[in-house]
């Protein structure tokens, strides 16, 4: 019996990707991976060329070089540990799972990033709330014992993020890296950051972590210690729009030596956990509804939520309005973006008596991050706060979950998730009692040493590619 469910443009992580150029397409820089003709045509006749495929080939699967268009940055490790995150993974936490020896089994946890859940929903022809409610159903059917939504997470990320912005903008006239801060919840701005353009921005870059990262922080430490486990136990999967997040969950500073575990064992996208729901042999009515789970085991607060902001996580809106506040004694209701070169790259600003106190930008996908790159070499960046995320369109056009025909955005397939997501209630981070009971309960406070730790990074340079490099044939 076939699932009653729209297909998706792709299967797996399979999705259509035009020919390499001798430069890379994002960072502009010569791909130090660059090939002759004579090893290309080579790779060619197995079907994959360090992210070329054959002409009579029109669908291929996703290369490591996904992040920025070619391999140059990826180490060995790093590429074993993202062909590592599959299905494969799952089905055997799954059979160890089913094995007499106890000793073996893992928990294993599942958290969906607010940006998936308008996918299922569209997939579905369900709104947000019953949609979540069917997946979390339809995983606990096939083993997993917990799932969680990441929005809470995505809430210590904005706390954290207002209160160092804040912290920066009182310093600036002694600190030169004070200004502009960028955000740092996108793994693809980040590696791009780290790899390509080096001290230039790096100090620029909030230190707190992603929201997947402080998920994956919450349910190894907090929820481990809550059910009398050890973060080996635990097997974390994050559910997310975009390739680059398996990218960003091998990171070193996510590792636990010790214990040899990470904070998030395996990123599937969205597009990954429908094609195994297509190959489960059931419909969607057929599919029990569960309510998501909470870190403290309690379920009244049923409801699916989400931060300002347009298909992201808003911390634009949400940064600027704090620092208004507390910084000018300014409430600010609404924010009006003033659309600069297209409709990724906008600035809003804070004005009184004809000053502007504040000017912040959205900048989304390369091309736009490249020109804001140029002017801040240029020393021309007249922003304080820059939101960067490498998808064209925000978190919702995420490669794991709207790609269309020919490698470009599903255009109706996002127009609907936006709708979707903009249908949400809005929750402040501030007002979330989850996440003010968890720092008090996890973190022993908003300034602990354990809050530094759980919920900060640092972000560093590494100009010069690696000594090993991936083999450009491994995909995931």
């Amino acid at each position: 019996m076939a699932l009653n469910i729209s297909r998706a443009p792709y299967t797996m992580s399979e999705v259509k990707i035009g020919r390499k150029k001798e430069k890379c397409e994002n960072c502009t820089k010569q791909c130090n991976k660059k090939k002759s003709d004579e090893s290309i045509n080579s790779l060619q006749e197995k079907g994959v060329a360090n992210g070329e495929v054959r002409e009579s080939t029109s669908v291929q699967q996703v290369l490591l070089s996904a992040c920025l268009s070619c391999d140059g940055c990826v180490s060995e490790d790093e590429g074993k540990g993202i062909s590592q995150q599959n299905l494969d993974e799952i089905n055997h936490v799954l059979a160890i799972n089913k094995k007499c020896d106890t000793s073996k089994h893992k928990i294993l946890v599942v958290s969906v990033c607010p940006q998936s859940l308008p996918f299922f929903a569209v997939k579905f022809q369900l709104d947000v709330p019953a949609a979540a409610q069917k997946l979390c159903g339809f995983l606990k059917s096939v083993g997993v014992h917990y799932v969680f939504d990441s929005t809470v997470a995505a809430s210590f990320s904005i706390l954290e993020s207002q209160r160092e912005f804040v912290q920066r903008f009182r310093r600036k006239h002694h600190d030169a890296n004070a200004m502009p801060m960028f955000t740092s919840s996108c793994p693809g701005w980040i590696r791009y950051a780290e790899h390509v353009l080096g001290s230039l921005v790096t100090p620029h870059i909030c230190n707190s972590r992603s929201p997947q990262q402080i998920m994956g922080s919450l349910v190894k430490d907090f929820f481990a210690r809550q059910q009398k486990l050890t973060p080996d136990q635990v097997f974390h999967v994050v559910v997310a729009p975009c390739f680059d997040k398996k990218l960003e969950a091998v990171r070193e500073e996510f590792y636990n030596s010790i214990l040899e575990t990470r904070d998030v064992d395996c990123v599937l996208t969205s597009g990954e956990i429908l094609h195994l729901m297509e190959h489960s042999k059931v419909t969607v009515e057929e599919v029990d509804s569960a309510p998501l789970d909470h870190v403290f085991g309690e379920t009244s607060d049923s409801g699916v939520t989400r931060h300002e902001g347009h298909g992201s996580e808003g911390f634009l809106e949400h940064i600027f309005k704090h620092a208004a506040k507390e910084l000018f004694g300014l409430d600010v209701q609404e924010i009006v973006y003033k659309t600069l070169r297209n409709r990724d790259f906008q600035e809003v600003a804070l004005e009184r008596d004809g000053e502007t106190l504040l000017q912040f930008a959205a900048v989304y996908g390369f091309r736009n991050i490249q020109t804001l790159v140029h002017r801040m070499r240029k020393g021309k960046v007249p922003y304080q706060l820059v939101e960067v995320l490498s998808c064209p369109g925000g978190c919702l056009s995420g490669r794991g979950q709207a790609e269309g025909e020919g490698g470009r955005p599903d255009r109706p397939l996002v127009q609907q998730m936006e709708e979707h997501y903009s249908s949400l209630p809005v929750r402040l981070p501030e007002t979330n009692p989850e996440v003010q009971r968890l720092y008090q309960d996890w973190l022993d406070g908003h300034d602990s040493p354990c809050a530094q730790q759980c919920l900060h990074t640092q972000y560093k340079n590494h100009t010069q590619p690696p000594s090993q490099i991936v083999n450009p044939d491994i995909q995931w």
